[in-house]
Parts: C-alpha cells; structure tokens; sequence
C-alpha cells in the first residue's frame, strides 16, 4: 500500500489590525491620562499622600520644607495626634467638572489635636489644661504665650494648637475656634524628605 503525499498547507495570511485614525489615538490618550487622575485623587482621598510643611508652626517636631506622609486610614483620632486639618472658610478654590462632580480646594494646616469633643479646654499661665489636668508638652514646644478662657467642647469640636505656640495660628485664635470633625483630613504618620530626617513622628 503506497502513501498518499500530504496536501500542502495553505497559510491564512494574518488580517492587519486597522490603524488608529489620529483622532482615536488623541481619544485614547486622554481617558488614560482621566483614569490616572481619577485613582491618583481616590489614592490621596482615602488612602494617603505626602505634604509639605510651610512655616515654623509645628517646630521642633516638623521643620518648614519637610515632607510628611498623611494617612487618610485611620480616623480614629485620639488626642495628641498630628493631623491635617482646615480651619472655617479657608478655601483656595471650587472646581467643577460638568455638573456632577464638584472638587472644593481648602488651605490645610498641620496641627496637634489636644481635645475631643466633650473634653474640657483651658490656657492659664502659659500652661494647657485638658479635663482640668495639666496636659504635657511635646518636646521642645514652645510655650503658650496667651491665656484661654476654660471651655467644654461640643460633641463636634475638636481643639488643635501648633507645637511652636508662640507662632502658631490654630484654635485658639476668634477666627478658628474648634473645628469640626470634617475638617480633619488625616493624621501624619512620619516625615518622609529630606533623606536625611526620615523618621517617625509623635
């Protein structure tokens, strides 16, 4: 019994796929460059981001032109914390997109948070008083060189004051007052730059 010669493949040439008219690709470009947008806000929304401190505020415990790593996390918030914050209006901008989303930009601040709501606030004699107990400093604080009158805080308020109380602009102040809990944004967890500062914070 002969063999029968095998029939020749026939390669099926492979179909192009169709170019991009310059209009598709420009279409392209900009939903990637939206979506990036998107997930860098959500990731600084709800996640973290870095931030730069401006001023002598928080000396010696955060030097102006550091980077701070912000933890939008955890909102539990407990006293003597380090958070970002805005003070009542304080805003920088309102940027809308369309009418369905609306991205309000205010001036942030690095405080500590030294009351809760319902605790008892107090300066008398340059000294902070929480709940009638004297509170203690964080090193190399400077001290608080104006009295507050005693006041209880709301079941929203919080009370926050810089480290350098002597050029700190914070609750204390008519202007700022207690902030409520929306205007915390989140607590600062270590100090990322320079390289040569990296640490955690307290």
């Amino acid at each position: 019994m002969s063999a029968q010669p095998a029939a020749p493949k026939i390669k099926k040439a492979k179909k192009e796929k169709p170019r991009k008219t310059l209009k598709e690709e420009l279409m392209s470009w900009a939903l990637a460059l939206v979506g990036a947008l998107v997930m860098l806000f959500l990731l600084q929304t709800y996640v973290g981001q870095p931030i730069r401190v401006d001023g002598s505020s928080m000396e010696n415990t955060l030097k102006n032109g550091e980077y701070v790593w912000v933890s939008h996390l955890d909102q539990n918030y407990s006293r003597g914390d380090i958070v970002i914050c805005h003070y009542p209006d304080r805003l920088e901008g309102v940027f809308s997109f369309g009418s369905a989303f609306t991205f309000t930009h205010h001036t942030i601040f690095v405080k500590r948070l030294v009351a809760l709501p319902g605790d008892t606030v107090e300066i008398r004699a340059e000294k902070l008083y929480v709940n009638g107990a004297l509170a203690e400093d964080p090193k190399n604080m400077g001290s608080a060189p104006r009295n507050y009158p005693l006041r209880t805080l709301g079941e929203d308020e919080y009370f926050v004051i810089g480290d350098n109380r002597f050029t700190s602009h914070d609750s204390r102040a008519d202007d700022v007052g207690p902030i409520s809990g929306n205007m915390l944004q989140g607590k600062v967890k270590c100090v990322l730059w320079p390289l040569s500062s990296i640490r955690g914070v307290e």
